[in-house]
């Protein structure tokens, strides 16, 4: 009885948590959204090979074109790249403010990011 009710607890608690992260996600999907960010899907094999590569759910920032780019790659829920700028991500930060550092930009390295495969190029 003592294992039966362990286990279903144990069971409640992971489901718990998978609607937690649920929940989160579409919360950060609503705050980028919010924010100007603008979503493009991963419809092509290089494009979703090249998402899965990204660390997820993080925002990195890389110069392109004398600008700062920004994306937040969501390889699971909409499996798309939300792409901003300066402007977008400034936003951002304002808008999720209570939640400081759950949309801290780090830099990307020079390799990571195909721009001209997401067309952000001169956007």
């Amino acid at each position: 009885m003592r294992r039966a009710l362990a286990g279903l607890l144990g069971a409640l608690s992971l489901a718990g948590c998978a609607g937690h992260q649920g929940a989160e996600m579409r919360s950060a999907e609503q705050a980028l959204a919010a924010a100007g960010f603008q979503a493009r899907p991963a419809d092509t094999p290089e494009k979703l090979a090249q998402l899965q590569s990204l660390a997820p759910r993080k925002v990195l920032w890389r110069p392109q074109d004398g600008e700062l780019r920004y994306v937040y790659a969501d390889p699971t829920s909409c499996r798309c790249l939300y792409v901003g700028g300066e402007e977008q991500y400034q936003r951002l930060r304002r808008h999720e403010q209570v939640t400081v550092d759950r949309f801290f930009a780090v830099e990307a390295s020079r390799n990571t990011i195909d721009w001209g495969l997401w067309e952000i190029l001169g956007r």
